[in-house]
């Protein structure tokens, strides 16, 4: 794994090894930026379920305003930390250990663009999706890495799903605010 493009580019990352580890491979993590391109920059950026932290360091080396990196695995944080270091874009970056859900019920901030590939077929997703939602700006965007099998609601809250993309047996399916979708 490495940074695509942007102030890191080309710099490489860690991942933790194992069976309950699943990164977002090279080829959706492209697609899922070719998607946002023209949404990043100057934007607050959400990594849940952030893993090594791949996306979210790639949201601000394309230029994110800065991105918070939340997982509840000390290996993964600790993966974070080493690939936040070895990118350099700490500057940018928060990484915070905690539950998905004790950090989304705290109050610190909107975000513009948050990103969920939770562990797949736990339910966590469409658990945390409306408490996701609370934390969005009405401009916001938020995408779901999810597998096809797994069905997600049309609506969360004031937030439409708005489109899917199929990579084989993966899907990116975004949510934007219905003010922003609707004429």
């Amino acid at each position: 794994m490495r940074i695509i493009t942007g102030k890191a580019r080309g710099k490489r990352l860690q991942t933790l090894e194992g069976r309950d580890v699943r990164p977002t491979t090279e080829r959706i993590k492209e697609s899922l930026f070719n998607i946002l391109q023209f949404d990043i920059e100057g934007r607050r950026f959400l990594d849940l379920f952030a893993g090594s932290g791949q996306v979210g360091l790639e949201a601000v080396s394309r230029g994110a305003k800065n991105a918070v990196l939340v997982d509840s695995s000390r290996d993964s944080i600790q993966v974070i930390q080493r690939n936040v270091q070895n990118t350099g874009l700490g500057e940018w970056t928060q990484v915070i250990q905690s539950d998905y859900r004790a950090y989304l019920l705290r109050k610190d901030g909107k975000f513009d663009l948050a990103f969920l590939d939770p562990p797949y077929e736990t339910g966590l997703l469409e658990d945390a999706l409306p408490l996701v939602v609370q934390r969005m700006t009405v401009g916001g965007t938020i995408v779901c890495e999810h597998p096809t099998e797994e069905t997600l609601p049309e609506t969360v809250g004031d937030f439409v799903q708005v489109r899917s993309y199929r990579y084989g047996k993966i899907l990116l399916t975004l949510y934007r605010h219905k003010e922003v979708v609707e004429p």
